[in-house]
């Protein structure tokens, strides 16, 4: 797999969780929501991805 398909489907993963979260527990997990959709927006402008620097660092995922 792809490290991009990796990040995207670990970002929309997230979104989806917490998502639930704040639906069904406390709607603090929102602002998670809210972090990832601003991360995925400043790494499409800047190409800097913090989860792609981890997978890089443990050799996950192929470019």
């Amino acid at each position: 797999m792809k490290r991009s398909s990796i990040v995207q489907a670990f970002a929309g993963s997230v979104v989806l969780l917490s998502l639930s979260l704040g639906w069904f527990l406390h709607s603090g997990w929102f602002f998670l929501t809210a972090f990832v959709g601003a991360n995925l927006l400043q790494a499409a402008f800047t190409g800097f991805c913090p989860l792609a620097i981890v997978l890089n660092k443990f050799q996950i995922g192929r470019e």
